[in-house]
């Protein structure tokens, strides 16, 4: 057994806390913000029909976009409440609960490598650290020779950015680019966010 995440201390300290986060975005969406961005960057990235994982999925906003545009999405959270929102407002995908250091999709039925790993909302930051090298290891696993693994993530939250790339270095993926923001801000010395594409090294 893995070390609990972050993710998972917090909602049991907070039971209300997965119901508030789901309704956050669900506000949002009402409201019209724009809560894809992430989603039309790895949507980009591949034909039609790319196979792609959702890790860390929440509630689904960025797999049940990448469905809707044609791919096929399998999307991975350990928190069962945002997992059973996405299938409600996401319908498609493959929703599974499953927590990232211990990623096993062929014990799933889900054998085939990903084109496109996207990992976004931070969430790498809300990993145990015990397992943030593991995580990175079970995404190269999951990942096709060809494909990329896109995560984002904010500064001032517990993971410098240089240990991250130095953890995924270990994890056999290498940097094919760094921006700073979903919208294709190049990373600069003092930027507060870290968008990494990753190529299997």
């Amino acid at each position: 057994m893995v070390e609990q995440s972050i993710w998972m201390q917090k909602v049991t300290a907070d039971p209300g806390h997965s119901d508030w986060y789901v309704e956050r975005f669900r506000a949002m969406a009402r409201a019209g913000d724009d809560i894809v961005g992430e989603a039309r960057l790895v949507d980009a990235m591949v034909p039609r029909g790319a196979r792609i994982l959702d890790a860390g999925c929440g509630p689904g906003r960025v797999g049940g976009y990448l469905h809707e545009a044609g791919h096929q999405v399998v999307g991975v959270d350990v928190d069962p409440k945002l997992i059973a929102a996405a299938e409600e407002d996401h319908p498609g995908p493959r929703w599974i609960v499953g927590d990232l250091a211990e990623l096993d999709l062929a014990a799933h039925g889900v054998t085939e490598p990903f084109d496109v790993i996207v990992c976004s909302g931070n969430v790498m930051t809300f990993l145990a650290p015990s397992t943030r090298g593991q995580v990175l290891k079970r995404f190269r696993a999951h990942l096709a020779g060809h494909g990329r693994a896109v995560v984002g993530f904010g500064a001032g939250r517990g993971y410098a950015f240089d240990q991250f790339l130095t953890d995924a270095k270990e994890a056999g993926l290498a940097p094919d680019l760094l921006l700073s923001s979903w919208d294709l801000r190049p990373l600069t010395d003092d930027a507060d966010f870290l968008v990494a594409l990753l190529r299997p090294a």
